[in-house]
């Protein structure tokens, strides 16, 4: 099945999308973008991803392309469209075309607004019954890993090594502390049931769904603790997790060929699974 896409006003079958080969998120990673899953044919914390896009957008001085009523019919349009009932919408916003230069170009220039559908199943993933294997990869990233933008080539290759390792995914690491994973926020649980996460600071990406799980867990009476946690704390810790859009909460029962616990999806994690699919699935639009 060929998808219906959005580029710059226009809905468009995949096979016709073109953006310009001076497009600055082509020539210079200089865009943003967001992921909104979809379960059931609806849209979930769609607020809270156009908050997060209005704080990228504002820390790159990056024009916005479009109201946030705007961007949600474009949403629902683009699921009615492709018959999305679980899947995800990827939004890619850059700074649009010029003339090749690293400053910006003048005020007025367009700015290029990309979406498109992908269909995958979010609900019923199998590695929420195993857990995932996790390698840890030193964080070479630029400084600024709070703002969602598009330059994703050094995760890309985090995941890559992880993959050579038998690994599922990466977990970055940098002066010994845990930032975060390739492409979600990490947690880990300590023998004493605290669930320990990285703080918000400009370190690691203010997940949408690391937000909504934190309180869920506070509305669970689990105790929460936002600080650094170790690579060694966390191969020593009782469970492990991580959180994102297009996971939701997964459990973590390995990291380095360390068995996390007993080796097996802990119970906090899958309580908090459960309960966040449920919660999304009430309050989804």
């Amino acid at each position: 099945m060929t998808r219906t896409v959005y580029v710059n006003g226009e809905y468009l079958s995949e096979t016709d999308a073109k953006i310009s080969i001076f497009d600055r998120g082509f020539l210079f990673a200089d865009g943003v973008y967001e992921v909104v899953s979809v379960l059931g044919g609806k849209l979930l914390d769609f607020a809270g991803h156009m908050k997060r896009l209005r704080r990228s957008l504002a820390e790159l001085e990056l024009p916005s392309p479009a109201e946030d009523d705007e961007l949600l019919a474009i949403h629902r349009r683009l699921v009615s469209e492709n018959g999305l009932d679980e899947g995800l919408i990827y939004m890619q916003v850059t700074r649009g075309a010029a003339d090749r230069d690293f400053l910006f170009p003048p005020k007025g220039t367009r700015p290029s607004l990309v979406l498109f559908t992908q269909a995958v199943a979010l609900r019923d993933k199998p590695s929420a019954e195993t857990g995932l294997r996790i390698a840890s990869v030193p964080d070479l990233r630029w400084g600024r890993r709070d703002i969602k933008t598009v330059q994703l080539l050094y995760p890309s290759m985090a995941k890559m090594d992880a993959k050579r390792r038998g690994a599922d995914d990466a977990w970055l690491v940098e002066d010994g502390v845990v930032t975060e994973g390739s492409s979600n926020n990490a947690h880990i649980v300590t023998a004493d049931g605290v669930l320990v996460t990285r703080d918000l600071s400009h370190s690691i990406l203010h997940g949408i769904t690391r937000a909504a799980v934190l309180r869920l867990a506070a509305e669970e009476n689990i105790p929460v603790e936002e600080r650094n946690f170790t690579l060694d704390e966390a191969k020593s810790a009782a469970e492990a997790f991580i959180t994102s859009a297009s996971s939701f909460v997964l459990p973590v029962v390995e990291i380095d060929l360390h068995p996390i616990g007993d080796g097996k999806p802990g119970p906090i994690a899958k309580r908090l699974r459960q309960i966040y699919i449920a919660e999304s699935e009430k309050t989804a639009i």
